[in-house]
């Protein structure tokens, strides 16, 4: 009996991509329409392809998908946006690339997250192309990812006494609670968080998509909260991230 192919096109960025052979690349695909796919992309280091470009990672594209029982093949692809060329910072494209692992581990296969995956597209232009301080995106990009994912801290108010805010307030990052310095539980490890930090995390998590990115921070409480939610969604998904680990060894 012979084995049936299904063909389809969706848009998706090349998250991974591993060199197969002399010519060919297998690469982790985050699609608009069926969440994370792995496909197989025949030819697609060769010179001469048309394939070469829209399959490098970090690179949005047009795909023409075969499936054949479980198994994807990418039998068409044209670049959409080339968020990084020649020259990139190093630093910028690390933190490209974590956020490429982080779609990886909290997108699922086969599920689509258009939601997700627009964060993740516009996190990536402002970081190369308006080239916003990389701290606010990245601390951006975790807590919205964060709260799409189910893992949405709880920021209105003290979770003690329902004060909405004071001088210094408290997350606890295991409970993603919030706290009032007279009702901190005794012992509990919790981040210090002043005003300015407490009404970003508020702006991310609460705001209309389309407002996400209207707000800016003085570049030290960007990089304190970018610490606390680095920790918060780490600690949330119980995984290690690799990119993450080298973004920190690098960063100013």
């Amino acid at each position: 009996m012979k084995e049936t192919e299904t063909r389809f096109t969706t848009e998706a960025l090349v998250i991974k991509e591993m060199n197969v052979g002399e010519s060919d690349r297998l690469v982790t695909l985050f699609t608009r329409d069926y969440g994370i796919i792995r496909a197989f992309a025949p030819g697609a280091k060769s010179i001469k392809s048309k394939k070469g470009a829209a399959t490098s990672l970090l690179t949005y594209s047009s795909f023409t998908l075969v499936k054949k029982q479980d198994a994807y093949r990418v039998r068409e692809a044209s670049p959409i946006r080339i968020f990084f060329g020649a020259g990139s910072d190093i630093a910028v494209l690390a933190l490209a690339q974590y956020f490429c692992e982080l779609s990886g581990v909290l997108v699922s296969s086969g599920v689509a997250d258009g939601e997700f995956l627009r964060l993740i597209l516009n996190s990536l232009h402002f970081l190369t192309k308006e080239k916003r301080f990389p701290p606010l995106i990245k601390a951006v990009t975790e807590l919205r990812a964060a709260s799409i994912s189910g893992f949405m801290p709880d920021l209105v108010a003290c979770s003690g006494c329902g004060k909405f805010e004071d001088d210094i307030m408290y997350f606890d990052v295991a409970e993603g609670t919030l706290f009032c310095g007279d009702c901190l539980p005794a012992g509990r490890k919790a981040a210090a968080v002043d005003r300015t930090v407490l009404t970003a995390m508020r702006h991310i998590i609460y705001s209309e998509f389309q407002k996400l990115y209207a707000f800016t921070v003085p570049d030290k409480s960007a990089r304190r909260l970018s610490d606390i939610t680095g920790e918060y969604i780490t600690y949330r998904t119980e995984h290690r991230f690799a990119t993450l680990e080298f973004y920190n060894s690098i960063k100013e």
